[in-house]
């Protein structure tokens, strides 16, 4: 997805408080149901207005999606950074997903994007398809490192294991909002516990000092 040019200054301030309530309004009613119309009414401008900093409704649904992924990662990844590269960083991605989940039990913008356009063409599909593969690339990367420690097994693959890690995460989206996020915490970091244990290097692999 191409940047969007920096704007600075009001200009830049306006079109942050545009995105940040475009951003609530697809959480709850998803980025098909995000209306110029309802969003102008929220922030209190003209419909033009909004024109003048997102060309296009799918302009404005690009730009909350950039938004999203650029929360997730603020939230998810960098914070695992700071820890060393392995299994520290995977439980550490793991552990800020799951309280990113807390945080947007009721509604995460990049989850529901994947299921409206999954199944459409199209540079919001495109761009869903690009942010998703990514962060798929970054999952493997983190498990590539541990199993380069020694901390997982040789045999491992890390694109196996980072589907079922992402797996245990749109489980825990689904019961959170059903059946209360505690519980489903609770579940989701016992079942990636025992992943984690079927995926312990074999007797007499080399293991990270």
């Amino acid at each position: 997805m191409n940047s969007t040019p920096t704007v600075t200054g009001k200009r830049a301030a306006t079109r942050e408080l545009i995105l940040d309530h475009a951003f609530e309004l697809a959480r709850r009613d998803g980025l098909e149901g995000l209306s110029i119309g309802s969003l102008a009414l929220d922030v209190g401008m003209s419909k033009s207005g909004l024109f003048a900093h997102f060309g296009s409704r799918e302009d404005l649904q690009l730009a909350v999606l950039d938004a999203a992924q650029l929360r997730f990662l603020q939230r998810v990844k960098w914070p695992a950074l700071k820890l060393p590269r392995g299994l520290p960083r995977v439980r550490a991605i793991v552990a800020n997903w799951v309280e990113w989940g807390r945080e947007y039990q009721s509604g995460c913008v990049l989850v529901t994007a994947a299921s409206e356009y999954d199944g459409r063409e199209g540079p919001l599909h495109d761009a869903v398809t690009r942010q998703q593969a990514g962060w798929r690339q970054e999952m493997c990367r983190a498990i590539g490192h541990a199993i380069e420690n020694g901390e997982l097994s040789e045999t491992t693959k890390p694109a196996l294991l980072a589907f079922e890690i992402y797996a245990l995460m749109l489980a825990l989206h689904h019961d959170a909002g059903l059946f209360g996020f505690e519980e489903a915490s609770q579940h989701a970091l016992a079942a990636f516990d025992r992943l984690l244990v079927s995926y312990r290097p074999e007797s007499g692999q080399r293991t990270a000092p």
